[in-house]
């Protein structure tokens, strides 16, 4: 049996070897423009996938693409976990995790039914809410890892990651103008800007703009959303566990995908410390590397004739859905004061 192992190594490594180089290599060029030029990494991992989507067609590079695109993912989302502590969750205060909480639940539900009152499915509007009220990009590939595999879902998690990723760069720019017209303390502005932009790096972007504090204090309510994407994935889980449209592989889909208990896991060892700030770091650095390696997947699976055929009002659905939670976060902020 042991003497197989090996040999079963090297056929997996040849098998995914060629589909998970191209991916390095889009991930590489996306980092190089992002750290050189400025701009989102994950927007050019995914334009990049894009423009290399012919190659998806090729026998040798489709095993290694959708490897990174689904396995890759995975791994990427759990190690998000490293991240988080139960002590930041614990500081926001009872009243600013209700309003959170409270926001994302809402979004979610509006999303759904906003995409009914569109003609859309309601995995789109699963899809779209979760992305928007949770993390952004990262919230729509681990959505989309237990949503049915259709070629539907996967062109529309693309334009997902498009929409929210510009749509989080604009809300970068105007909230922190926004808040300082509303005259907003630090405190409440960074609770506005961490709980309604999309994407962490913006959060933090737009939080340093105004202050200090409100840098810390968006990137600590940021964070929290990120943590709510562990209930949000399980509850779709359960509620597609079962659905015909699955691949093969995921017939047997547990109650919790494992890649959610490793999310668990890495959250409590980083409440506990029982990991030294550089696993920490490192395993905030490889989550980042995985998620767009998984970008750079979904983009060489979709064909951008396909996402321009979906017409407009995906686009509406995504654009609505935050004007939705930036609504709701901003009236709680100026209604109970939060933190004022």
């Amino acid at each position: 049996m042991f003497l197989k192992l090996p040999g079963r190594i090297w056929l997996a490594f040849r098998r995914y070897a060629p589909g998970t180089l191209v991916c390095t290599a889009i991930a590489l060029a996306a980092n190089f423009l992002s750290e050189h030029f400025g701009g989102p990494l994950l927007l050019y991992a995914l334009l990049f996938g894009l423009s290399f989507h012919f190659l998806n067609k090729h026998a040798s590079v489709k095993p290694g693409v959708d490897f990174c695109g689904r396995s890759v993912l995975r791994i990427g989302v759990a190690l998000l976990g490293a991240r988080i502590t139960v002590g930041q969750v614990v500081n926001l205060g009872p009243a600013v995790a209700v309003v959170i909480f409270s926001g994302l639940v809402l979004t979610i539900l509006f999303g759904v039914w906003a995409a009914s009152r569109l003609g859309r499915s309601r995995e789109e509007g699963l899809l779209s809410g979760g992305s928007v009220a949770i993390c952004g990009a990262s919230a729509a590939l681990a959505i989309s890892a237990v949503l049915p595999q259709t070629k539907e879902n996967q062109r529309f998690t693309l334009l997902a990651i498009v929409s929210v990723t510009v749509l989080s760069t604009v809300a970068m720019v105007l909230y922190p103008l926004l808040t300082q017209w509303l005259e907003l303390s630090q405190t409440p502005a960074g609770i506005f800007l961490g709980g309604t932009i999309h994407d962490v790096a913006q959060v933090v972007a737009a939080g340093m703009i105004i202050g200090p504090q409100a840098g810390e204090v968006a990137t600590v309510v940021k964070l929290f959303r990120v943590m709510l994407l562990v209930p949000v994935v399980m509850v779709i889980s359960f509620l597609y566990r079962n659905s015909q449209d699955l691949n093969e592989d995921d017939v047997t889909m547990p109650l919790i995908p494992a890649f959610l208990i490793a999310f668990i896991v890495m959250m409590l060892l980083a409440t506990s410390q029982l990991l030294p700030s550089l696993w920490v770091d490192t395993a905030t650095d490889i989550s980042r590397l995985c998620l767009v390696l998984a970008i750079a997947a979904a983009g060489i699976k979709t064909s951008i004739e396909d996402l321009l055929n979906m017409g407009w009002k995906p686009l509406v659905l995504f654009v609505v859905e935050t004007l939705f939670i930036g609504g709701f976060v901003l009236a709680s902020v100026l209604l109970f004061k939060l933190a004022m």
